[in-house]
């Protein structure tokens, strides 16, 4: 099932999304996507309502350097265990929402992602146990103000600019996150292309990981990581990620 969050003329809804893309039609779920979703029964043709971020998070939590080929890149060792950090819920907007480059910095990087999506309270979980807690998967860019990560020596403010975390454009319940496909384009130039399969820590482990720190709650996001090709984007241009299984979330550039 794909999940989503679209304005429609009636308001904000959480939806289902089915058929056939170019005939795909938004039904409205009953209060939130948790568990077995029911359905008021109004739905809106997709072309015809506004797609939103997929979830309302409470909070971020990202995976630094989870690609050999990006640890390589920043110059430095692929992490033994997980690096984990957190990004605002306020950085969250959804797809066609533009990322607005702060003046406050020269270089504003895209970094495509696949994410996780919680689906319900846990803590402790066991990597074998993942599925359990997952409600779905979605396409992210963990942008960063590049200069002001490597300034701080910590990655809070260069990571937590509202608009730095674009999702969408819905997400994917039955999907095997395992070997998949994840690119991103800028100005359709491809400029990042790897499979999920080349994470260093995959989904079970990162989430055992984490679930060890944190109590995680229905609609908290995990951005798994970023393969390599990692650059910068400027005012007028337009970024792409895609993840196979998932679709593909498209964000303009803007400067404040």
């Amino acid at each position: 099932m794909k999940l989503g969050r679209v304005a429609s003329p009636d308001g904000v809804a959480f939806v289902a999304i089915e058929g056939e893309d170019g005939a795909q039609t938004a039904r409205e779920i009953a209060e939130h996507p948790f568990g077995e979703p029911t359905f008021t029964g109004r739905s809106w043709p997709l072309d015809q309502v506004r797609l939103l971020a997929p979830i309302l998070a409470s909070k971020v939590v990202a995976i630094g350097k989870n690609y050999a080929e990006h640890a390589a890149e920043m110059g430095s060792q692929a992490p033994e265990d997980p690096l984990i950090f957190l990004k605002p819920n306020t950085s969250i907007i959804g797809p066609g929402a533009p990322i607005v480059r702060p003046p406050s910095s020269q270089r504003v990087d895209y970094e495509g992602e696949l994410a996780v999506v919680i689906g319900r309270p846990c803590k402790d979980v066991a990597a074998a146990q993942a599925g359990s807690v997952i409600l779905g998967y979605t396409v992210a860019n963990d942008v960063t103000a590049r200069d002001q990560q490597k300034a701080d020596g910590q990655w809070t403010r260069g990571k937590g600019y509202d608009t730095f975390c674009p999702l969408g454009p819905w997400i994917e319940t039955a999907l095997d996150p395992a070997d998949l496909a994840i690119g991103t384009t800028l100005d359709g130039v491809s400029v990042q292309s790897s499979r999920t399969s080349l994470m260093l820590h995959g989904i079970g482990e990162i989430i055992e990981w984490v679930s060890r720190v944190m109590t995680l709650l229905p609609g908290d996001v995990i951005l798994t990581g970023t393969p390599a090709g990692i650059g910068p984007m400027e005012a007028g241009q337009t970024v792409a990620v895609s993840v196979e299984g998932i679709g593909t979330l498209s964000n303009p550039v803007v400067d404040k």
